[in-house]
């Protein structure tokens, strides 16, 4: 049992601002790699309350902003902020040293803004655009499949560089193996077969795309391509799930 709980509690403490005491030796990080969608699901269950309590006196423009500014608070937008590298890594001219040396810098650059901007406006309009019941499911859906896109765009690619987030995520196959069955569970119980498939679907599209572009441009993964692996496949999946139901 401590095996489990240990990863679990790594997850948590990996994904969110919520402390949890580890105790030594700290696992690897990949053995977390199954609790990923549990956790997201988790997350996206806290910013699923905000929305229920916050839409009957407020609308749902402005539910949907508190749910998404739920969803980045508690994650400590770890992910917007690997969304915002990449996309300065996307804009860099020169090679695979260019880009990965600009993704490492501190400061963001113009696209690393617009990108960001991007995804708030492109999910704050999907999750808003749903009927109060809907806009919960959607926001637990989308933060369990989005780390489980994750796990997905790890497994596909070698780490870009030799130290780092994206060289220490190993994910073995019983970690994929549970975190899909994890995210499969999330998304068809809560979405239905339909619409839970399409968003599964949708997670897989963008870490094929992520994986596809990392590859070439970077030479593989690093930590910032599994955060902007996770962002923007829950912007995917709340599109998605906007236009089934």
């Amino acid at each position: 049992m401590r095996r489990p709980l240990a990863a679990l509690g790594l997850a948590i403490t990996f994904l969110t601002i919520v402390p949890v005491r580890l105790r030594e030796p700290v696992p690897p990080l990949g053995t977390a790699a199954g609790w990923f969608p549990a956790v997201g699901a988790a997350v996206g269950a806290l910013a699923g309350v905000v929305s229920y309590l916050a839409e009957p006196p407020l609308g749902p423009l402005v539910a949907a902003v508190l749910a998404v500014v739920m969803l980045v608070v508690i994650t400590g937008a770890l992910h917007q902020d690997g969304l915002a590298d990449c996309a300065d890594g996307l804009g860099v001219r020169g090679d695979r040293a260019r880009r990965l040396a600009v993704m490492r810098e501190p400061t963001v650059g113009t696209f690393g803004v617009l990108a960001v901007a991007l995804w708030l406006l492109l999910v704050v309009a999907a999750v808003s655009g749903l009927n109060r019941t809907h806009m919960v499911r959607a926001l637990v859906v989308m933060a369990a499949t989005g780390r489980w896109a994750a796990l997905l765009h790890a497994t596909a690619t070698l780490p870009a560089r030799r130290d780092g987030l994206g060289s220490g995520f190993e994910v073995g196959v019983l970690g994929l193996a549970a975190g899909t069955v994890l995210a499969v569970t999330a998304a068809v119980v809560l979405g239905g077969i339909g619409p839970g498939l399409g968003a599964l679907a949708a997670s897989a599209a963008v870490a094929v795309l992520v994986t596809a572009w990392s590859r070439g441009r970077l030479g593989g993964r690093t930590g910032d391509t599994l955060g902007a692996t996770v962002a923007l496949a829950e912007a995917a999946v709340a599109i998605v799930l906007l236009g089934v139901w």
